[in-house]
């Protein structure tokens, strides 16, 4: 038995490769400056919950977007009436659409056929070629309004403009690398990383920044045509409605300071056509006082001493530097379309990033290196080649990420150490069959062969439902937690390639070149789970009983206490505050109860220095959310001047209830894909009894939330989605032993096909289990409060799956064996009746007795 040269060599450049793409992400940046040029420089992208940075999700407000369109329509709708001779008694805005009132009711054909000139045609999607608006007559009356087909296209062209407008207003302010995409059919994503200010990223992102100069009404006197508009100060003015002049026509806008009073102050400049109208308004009001509006807020109302005909004036107020530069910003990049609504706020400090790759990092290694300590102790030397398969899975798995532009997070370094666990199950899988393929008698490379072979049904039936797991959390997750689903996704398609083909091909030479007749994969430690006649059947009412009886408990606990929901589903402000010393945390709490912000929690995690602050979502909309967030941090700094902010989560109901709704989702439709993929690749009474198992196990976990009190949030949801895979994972090897001895023994009591089923698989699962454990012990240890949510209850599942796997999915299987075994009988007993006895003449006995 020889390998293919080309195989040999095909494996090396392909190992060779993934090194040279993963080394730049092991290497400091003084160095990979002084690598050549030819060689990969890109380097892993780091998630902001690494580097420190803040996100935002940004909604277009469609009923302020099409208020403002109504708006216009309604001016449009005068005009053309106008221009046409038609005299209506009224145009008036009437909710969602415009009511026309003609004197003449003979002219109403007319009417909307002027009307409808003012429609556009929508000019992508299912609806491109339609008129955006609805034009319908009742008599004198008409009305005009946009279609759901407009108004779907008004959004798209808002948040296509939008974007460029954040992208310009970004730019302005100098944030490096910044990310800004579209999301769903009216979101933008921003990510901005490095410190940033969320009240004034709030303000450069959130605000619409229309501006328009306007008259004030003579001798101050409100009316129609009016409104009464406020400054900062609370000042009233009332503003004639009519727009002077708009922003539309600014050129430049700079901060400059006021040569006097040395405060700062926004220079603006009008384009040619601007200054005009600029210098003739000043021309024709010198005297009279005129406002600067800024989305519906008087910025300044100055008296015009004389006429400005230099096209550039000024615009005095409170601001402080950031402020001057934010508005001056907003201005150069223009206005938004339209209100843009944060739903969604993270914000992460440097320090915090620094921490949470340190921790990561460290308990990543520790963790690689109890999986491999313990692969050495059960395989001996063999246990080296299937560490160093590890290592090249873990260094392909970086490669990989590198390759495909994936962005690294706290959950994906989890990701990529649950795949190091995974990928050791093949290993375990293919080892124990060979080893039992010598037990047989069989030689080496026999042995191999067959091992492998056996070993790889096993191994994809097994992947296949944790890739099942992780393609729908990362179709239903968002940010981090898809994170976690693309590392663990890659390292389940690697981990086919090193702990199968690599690891064949290295034992089929080892054992060519070492010229050994017997494969003899001995432990360090003399340790024989083998050959034992467990009757593990017996225990099957005590086991159902025991996890049916603890998954009460869960609900019973699910119900009251219930979970700690995090602000990811509750929705709200949080806030991660670091102290010098231990936290007094009475004192924080008396200091943030006096704010009148409603509930309040505190909570410590990782040390007593470290505090998680809630507080309830504020009424009043997104201000009062900065607002809050404001109060807070001012607070936190008055009770403790050591303490600081390292980050802040501000979650819209909106948001909390999307994700609560995706997470149920997700879970739902994983269990059923995983039920069908069972019942697809072996029969419906496997399928029924992993599902099953499955719902005990899940209620399990949600009780081990319930009564730890771990926050449950997006990570916890990955975590549950985790451990169904892993779960129908575990499942699925006892399956597939179940399976293959059915086909063996066809005469064997099924009873006793499972206990030697579960008997021949308990090594595989016990060693599975301990490598997935000690995997994820460390981050559960050390990996702090972003994943602890996640490794924390892994841990916990990883020894509830392998309990359900032997004591409720295997009696499940056992009884709906023996029902099918029952039924099957009857329907044979039935069919035999029915041939001795004929049909007539069984009706004929009938009718005479």
């Amino acid at each position: 038995m020889r390998n293919s040269p080309w195989l040999v060599f095909t494996y090396t450049v392909i190992i060779v490769i993934g090194l040279l793409i993963a080394l730049p992400n092991a290497l400091p940046q003084s160095v990979l400056q002084r690598i050549p040029a030819w060689l990969p420089h890109e380097q892993v992208s780091l998630g902001l919950d690494l580097r420190g940075g803040s996100h935002l999700v940004l909604e277009v407000d469609e009923a302020d977007l099409t208020k403002e369109r109504l708006q216009s329509l309604l001016q449009d709708a005068r005009r053309v009436l106008r221009e046409k001779g038609i005299q209506p008694k009224a145009v008036v805005r009437s909710q969602n659409q415009i009511v026309v009132t003609l004197a003449d009711a003979a002219q109403s054909d007319a009417a909307v056929t002027d009307l409808k000139t003012l429609a556009n045609p929508i000019s992508t999607g299912l609806s491109a070629g339609q008129a955006d608006l609805n034009v319908t007559a009742n008599g004198a009356t008409i009305t005009v309004g946009f279609s759901p087909a407009g108004i779907s296209a008004n959004v798209d062209n808002a948040v296509q403009q939008s974007l460029e407008v954040i992208r310009q207003r970004v730019d302005q302010v100098g944030v490096s690398e910044p990310t800004i995409q579209r999301i769903g059919g009216n979101r933008v994503l921003v990510q901005l990383p490095g410190a940033q200010d969320p009240s004034r990223l709030r303000e450069l992102l959130g605000s619409t920044a229309k501006m328009s100069f306007h008259m004030l009404a003579p001798n101050n006197q409100p009316g129609p045509g009016v409104t009464m508009l406020q400054d900062d100060e609370g000042r009233s003015y009332p503003v004639l409605d009519r727009v002077e002049i708009s922003g539309d026509r600014l050129s430049d806008a700079r901060v400059s300071f006021d040569p006097n009073t040395r405060e700062p102050i926004v220079s603006f400049r009008f384009d040619s056509a601007g200054a005009t109208r600029f210098a003739e308004i000043t021309r024709q009001n010198v005297g009279n006082p005129f406002a600067i509006v800024l989305d519906n807020k008087v910025l300044s109302a100055p008296v015009i001493r004389e006429p400005i005909t230099g096209g550039s004036g000024q615009i005095s107020g409170n601001f402080s530097a950031d402020s001057a530069t934010t508005l001056a910003a907003m201005l150069r990049a223009g206005a938004l379309p339209a209100k843009l609504t944060v739903i969604e706020e993270r914000t992460v400090g440097a320090d915090l990033g620094a921490d949470a790759i340190k921790m990561g990092i460290y308990s990543g290694i520790v963790g690689f290196a109890l999986v491999a300590a313990f692969i050495f102790v059960l395989y001996g030397t063999w246990g080296i080649l299937a560490n160093v398969a590890l290592l090249i899975h873990t260094i392909l798995t970086f490669s990989a990420l590198t390759l495909v532009g994936a962005t690294l997070t706290l959950p994906g370094i989890a990701g990529v150490v649950l795949g190091i666990g995974l990928a050791v199950d093949a290993n375990v899988l293919i080892n124990e069959r060979i080893r039992e393929e010598t037990r047989k008698g069989k030689g080496a490379f026999a042995a191999i062969d067959t091992g492998f072979n056996r070993a790889y049904s096993t191994i994809i039936d097994g992947n296949m439902t944790a890739l099942i797991a992780a393609a729908i959390l990362f179709w239903f997750g968002s940010g981090p937690v898809r994170g976690f689903a693309v590392t663990m996704a890659l390292g389940l398609i690697i981990s086919m390639f090193t702990s199968v083909a690599f690891v064949r091909v290295a034992m089929i030479e080892i054992t060519r070149r070492r010229k050994f007749k017997v494969l003899n994969i001995r432990p360090l430690i003399p340790f024989s789970p083998y050959d034992k006649h467990i009757q593990f059947m017996k225990a099957r009412f005590f086991g159902v009983t025991v996890s049916a009886l603890l998954s009460i408990a869960s609900v019973v606990l699910f119900i009251h206490p219930g979970l700690n929901y995090g602000v990811d589903f509750r929705g709200g402000i949080q806030m991660s505050v670091k102290t010098k010393e231990a936290a007094d945390l009475a004192k924080f709490r008396e200091g943030l109860d006096s704010l009148g912000l409603g509930e309040i929690t505190l909570q410590t995690f990782g040390d007593n220095n470290s505090i998680l602050v809630r507080a309830q979502r504020q009424e009043g909309g997104e201000e009062a959310q900065t607002a809050a967030v404001t109060k807070l941090k001012a607070e936190v700094a008055k009770i403790d001047p050591s303490a600081t902010v390292e980050g802040t989560d501000v979650i819209g109901p909106k948001v909390s209830g999307e994700l609560a709704s995706a997470g149920i989702l997700s879970v739902v439709i994983a269990s059923i894909a995983m039920l069908l993929y069972i019942w697809a690749r072996f029969e419906w009474p496997f399928a029924v009894g992993a599902i099953v198992t499955l719902v005990l196990d899940v209620t399990k976990a949600i009780g081990f939330f319930a009564i730890t009190g771990l926050d449950f949030n997006l990570t916890a949801i990955a975590a549950i989605l985790t451990l169904v895979g892993y779960s129908v994972n575990d499942k699925v090897v006892v399956y597939d032993r179940m399976r293959e001895n059915m086909r063996l023994y066809k005469s064997m009591p099924l009873r006793e096909i499972i206990d030697k089923s579960i008997n021949e698989t308990l090594a595989r699962s016990l060693y599975t289990n301990a490598t997935a454990f000690l995997a994820l012990v460390p981050m559960a240890i050390w990996g702090g409060s972003a994943v602890s949510s996640f490794a924390i209850p892994m841990v916990f599942g990883i020894l509830v799956a392998g309990a359900s796997s032997i004591f409720i999915a295997a009696p499940i299987l056992l009884f709906l064996g023996d029902w099918r075994r029952r039924h099957a009988k009857a329907v044979t007993a039935t069919d035999a009746a029915a041939e001795i006895i004929p049909p007539e003449e069984g009706r004929s006995r009938k009718s005479a007795s």
